[in-house]
């Protein structure tokens, strides 16, 4: 029975969950969009969300909890450098879940997880890099 019991294991054991998380939410902060299964993007969605607000504080503790969640300096440094800052008037909801197609192999219905101003974003960086070329 499974009563009282909210969270999803995934089919493995507590380390191995653990870093799976950690890598996605490390791939998610580096490339600002990442696809997978609806159930991960929903369950990392909600860890993310929580680090997020952690780089908008911006200060030591914050830089230090957010490093135990995610233990990558490069992904914590551009989520307090670049990616919390665009974040500042927003209160939550920094993520989105977008489903997108079923996986051949074993049918498993797939998701984009991206951040809410991913689209903007990723315009300015082609608008700055085609002004540094000219």
């Amino acid at each position: 029975m499974r009563h009282r019991v909210h969270k999803k294991n995934f089919g493995r054991n507590t380390n191995q969950r653990k870093a799976l998380f950690r890598n996605l939410m490390i791939n998610l902060f580096m490339h600002e969009r990442i696809e997978t299964t609806v159930t991960k993007a929903k369950v990392i969605k909600s860890l993310a969300e929580k680090v997020v607000t952690l780089g908008k504080k911006g200060d030591l503790h914050s830089k230090r909890t957010a490093l135990s969640y995610v233990p990558n300096r490069a992904a914590i440094a551009k989520l307090f450098s670049e990616i919390a800052p665009r974040f500042s008037k927003r209160n939550g909801g920094y993520l989105r879940v977008v489903k997108t197609r079923t996986r051949l192999k074993d049918q498993a219905s797939l998701a984009v997880l991206e951040f809410v101003d991913y689209e903007e974003s990723r315009v300015a960086q082609k608008t700055t890099k085609e002004g540094k070329k000219s």
